[in-house]
């Protein structure tokens, strides 16, 4: 039986969007002797485009038109995009030399939950289960004849929705996942702390804890601090099924752990050429090479999603919550694994090694090899350290 780490394929064709030359990118890069940088794509070059302007994403995003900016700004050449891609692989890294970083920095990181049919009824049955994967496979039979398939043309908090709320509870099937699934309110949870995020190539950590999980492929957009969406990239946000199926209430030791989260490769900035409704009607495609050699696909259609990107944003900043910094949202996932890796109805789980590649065409692909969270690079550089780094280079 196979049992080699996939190698990563970070190569410009395989990462970069399909139409990048006429896209607005933006990402981060960790420049040795400098430190994070601001960057773009220029043909087939990585430019530095840091300034007192504009010395983070985060400032980026506050600017009237933030595509405008990027068009219009200097840079320096930092190197080859195929270069630093290739660099980015966090095992085989040589720190002497430039690789990309998460396209965010000091944005708050905030997740939608439950916002497809398909993950909203995992959700259910990982709680009917409790945890317990072997449990998974009655469960969904179950809770499958009770509520079928027509909760997927239900308009959330919809006078519909809540009339079928009402009969759950006559069930006894209510669950609070059909309650942010079809209520009036949406999930919003804290996802991580900015900076916490990890990017292309690195590895993303599973808690040692957690025998049963699975990636999340996402579209993340990104928020200013006016609630204005000003781009969007992609997301994986590593779920732990058994420890959030045994309690809600250990939500945030099931999704807040080193390495986590992933986001990239980059921010497409909202432009002539890309906006809102392209995001809208994304697919997003999942790709699980491990190496037992299990290979495992999926598709998140954002047509299929059950509220809608503004409406997300909306519920997550107001006059109820300011962000002064803005906040990147994973917008949810439709894809629920439960495909049997090891044996008969226990479902998907990864496996150390694992290769996750979550893409879009028009997003690129966003790439991470599995470890476990205690084996991922830890984090270590926080505000105070890229407060300080910023003054020492005169960009504060």
């Amino acid at each position: 039986m196979p049992n080699a780490e996939p190698v990563l394929d970070l190569s410009p064709a395989a990462i970069l969007p399909a139409d990048h030359a006429h896209a607005t990118l933006v990402g981060r890069v960790w420049r040795p002797g400098l430190g994070p940088s601001l960057v773009t794509l220029r043909g087939d070059d990585v430019i530095d485009i840091t300034s007192r302007l504009a010395p983070t994403v985060r400032d980026l995003a506050e600017q009237p038109d933030p595509a405008a900016v990027v068009a219009a700004a200097a840079g320096e050449r930092v190197g080859p995009v195929a270069d630093i891609l290739a660099n980015s692989d966090e095992d085989r890294r040589d720190p002497s030399r430039p690789w990309f970083l998460a396209p965010i920095d000091l944005q708050a990181v905030k997740a939608a939950g439950v916002t497809f049919v398909i993950s909203l009824l995992e959700r259910v049955i990982e709680e009917q289960a409790r945890g317990a994967p072997e449990k998974a496979a009655s469960t969904r039979a179950a809770i499958d004849k009770i509520i079928g398939h027509d909760l997927r043309a239900l308009e959330p908090g919809s006078p519909q929705a809540l009339k079928v709320k009402e009969v759950l509870i006559e069930r006894g099937v209510w669950s609070q996942y059909l309650e942010v699934g079809i209520g009036t309110d949406a999930e919003i949870f804290t996802k991580g702390q900015p900076l916490s995020q990890v990017g292309p190539g690195a590895a993303v950590g599973l808690h040692p804890v957690s025998t049963w999980n699975n990636p999340e492929p996402e579209v993340v957009v990104v928020s200013n601090s006016k609630g204005r969406i000003v781009g969007a990239t992609l997301g994986n946000d590593v779920n732990l099924r058994d420890v959030e199926g045994r309690s809600a209430l250990l939500l945030g030791k099931a999704k807040d752990n080193n390495a986590s989260g992933a986001i990239g490769p980059f921010v497409r900035l909202f432009d002539a050429r890309f906006g809102l409704d392209d995001v809208k009607r994304a697919e997003v495609t999942l790709e699980v090479v491990g190496p037992d050699g299990f290979r495992l696909d999926g598709r998140s259609n954002m047509a299929e999603i059950a509220r809608s990107p503004e409406a997300l944003v909306a519920a997550a900043i107001g006059r109820h919550h300011q962000y002064p910094d803005g906040f990147v949202l994973y917008l949810g996932t439709m894809f629920a694994p439960i495909e049997d890796r090891d044996a008969p109805g226990k479902g998907f789980t990864h496996k150390v090694g694992d290769v996750v590649r979550i893409a879009t065409p028009t997003l690129g692909a966003l790439v991470n090899r599995v470890r476990l969270s205690t084996e991922a690079e830890p984090w270590t550089f926080g505000f105070a350290d890229l407060m300080r780094n910023l003054a020492g280079r005169g960009l504060l």
